[in-house]
């Protein structure tokens, strides 16, 4: 599994190396910090916003996790329409629709040959319903890509906790991974195990969450069918969990982290998950997932407590711009259709978003570093201002530290700044500074540490005609590719 990691990587890697050294006579590119990012990798990076689905036998019960005695019958909506979510989805710029197929409770949105406990025997349809074809569908139809959950957890079957079900579990995934198409993202978490229903003994069980279902096995599995899936869980392998469901990702955050001791479930690493590791062996980022409700399954008393777009904006600045991507679940009502206010919610975020980040005034400003690789243009500092996220700017590989400025061209007011690293070359950047220019000198008005894909910073507004960036601390020598000022 690593070892393939490492092969697209390196990949990756010498296509971009290779579009740098054909510029390049006497100065060679910086050779990469490892782990570097997949493509899968990379591509999920770069799409900042994705959604979560949460619909099943809750929706109905007012129940967060079903204990997994629900009758099929509760099962309801009269409306659904999934080409409304798809559509809100993408119009507001989310990237991906990830569909709770099954929760805890077991009831399936498909009709699997392996359980009763499915849409099959649910009112939706009288019983023809396929709510995971309708919703890939849909996605293909708006530009999405799909993902899917399917809980390890199974509250419904008499055998959770037995070779037996780790069969079952597999024979739904081999269901959902060969009749709907391609699945950019499979989604499982660490809630195993606890009290329920299991077909009648209603008991508590417990299982070994290292070892139980065999997750190399069953990842393997996965792959023979779409090999170029991203797995989520605590532990990745794709990417993993930022720590916390409020929509936090670490001031500190690196993309890398050691798994070695780590799995779906395991207590005692929120911290390590919320900031990774500068020493991490494996490129497996942090993704952020939130509601916008308080709970993940709609709840009509929540209706006024669904997140504003204020809110909303603000969980994207400690996420999106920390460095991760954010996963924000909008859950379907009792009809099948995201409630209004919800919409409404997601359209004000949008607006939000274009109106604060509607001009870059940095953009094609002039730039003047301190310093720049071999004194080669292909590494000049004007990399980070002219629009092209494969050019950067570089230092020397005994420089650690260095600086750049960008003329704004006049005085204008400054409240975000936005930075990106190169990171097809690795994560690098371990503290910054952002100066502006005031009173005749430079004021520094914010500092962070790691920078990764993306890091915004809200500062008070100022007002200034230029801005410097100054790395203090570095793994190896910068690579800066992206700066923008709003």
């Amino acid at each position: 599994m690593l070892n393939r990691f490492k092969s697209i990587s390196t990949l990756v890697l010498l296509v971009a190396a290779t579009s740098v050294m054909a510029q390049v006579k006497n100065t060679k590119a910086p050779a990469p910090v490892l782990p570097l990012p997949s493509t899968a990798q990379m591509q999920w990076h770069e799409m900042e916003l994705n959604a979560f689905v949460h619909f099943t036998t809750n929706t109905f019960t007012g129940l967060e996790w079903g204990y997994g005695d629900e009758k099929e019958t509760v099962f309801n909506p009269t409306q659904v329409n999934v080409d409304q979510w798809a559509s809100t989805l993408k119009a507001t710029g989310f990237k991906t629709l990830i569909l709770t197929c099954k929760h805890h409770d077991g009831f399936c949105l498909w009709p699997s040959k392996y359980t009763e406990h499915s849409i099959k025997n649910s009112p939706y349809k009288n019983g023809k319903g396929d709510l995971v074809k309708e919703v890939s569908d849909a996605c293909k139809k708006f530009g999405l890509k799909f993902g899917v959950y399917l809980s390890p957890w199974d509250r419904n079957r008499a055998d959770y906790g037995q070779a037996s079900y780790v069969t079952y579990y597999r024979n739904q995934l081999k269901e959902l991974f060969t009749n709907y198409g391609p699945v950019f993202e499979m989604w499982f978490d660490g809630a195993n195990g606890g009290d329920g229903f299991y077909g009648g003994a209603r008991e508590k069980r417990k299982i070994d969450g290292a070892n139980y279902y065999d997750w190399p096995t069953t990842l393997k599995l996965v792959r023979t069918m779409q090999p170029k899936v991203l797995f989520f869980s605590d532990a990745g392998p794709g990417v993993r969990w930022v720590g916390n469901e409020r929509g936090l990702a670490g001031k500190t955050n690196w993309n890398t982290i050691s798994t070695d001791t780590i799995y779906a479930g395991k207590g005692g690493i929120e911290n390590l998950l919320n900031t990774g590791a500068p020493d991490g062996d494996k490129w497996i980022p942090a993704e952020v997932d939130v509601s916008i409700r308080p709970g993940w399954f709609y709840h009509k008393e929540e209706d006024s407590l669904v997140k504003t777009p204020q809110q909303l904006f603000d969980i994207y600045l400690s996420s999106v711009g920390r460095g991760s991507t954010l996963l924000l679940n909008i859950p379907p009502d009792k009809r099948g259709l995201f409630h209004e206010k919800d919409v409404q919610s997601l359209q004000g975020f949008r607006k939000l978003l274009n109106k604060t980040f509607a001009k870059n005034l940095a953009a094609r400003a002039k730039v003047r570093a301190d310093s720049y690789r071999g004194k080669q243009a292909v590494f000049a500092a004007s990399n980070v201002t002219d629009g092209n996220k494969e050019t950067y700017w570089a230092t020397d590989d005994d420089a650690v530290t260095g600086s750049f400025e960008i003329d704004l061209g006049k005085t204008v007011a400054v409240n975000y700044v936005m930075v990106q690293e190169y990171i097809k070359l690795g994560q690098r950047v371990k503290a910054f500074e952002v100066s502006a220019w005031k009173n005749g000198g430079w004021e520094k008005v914010a500092d962070a540490t790691t920078i990764g894909y993306k890091r915004i910073l809200k500062i008070d507004p100022v007002q200034t005609n230029k801005i410097k960036i100054s790395i203090t601390d570095s793994k190896a020598c910068p690579l800066i590719s992206n700066v923008a000022v709003y």
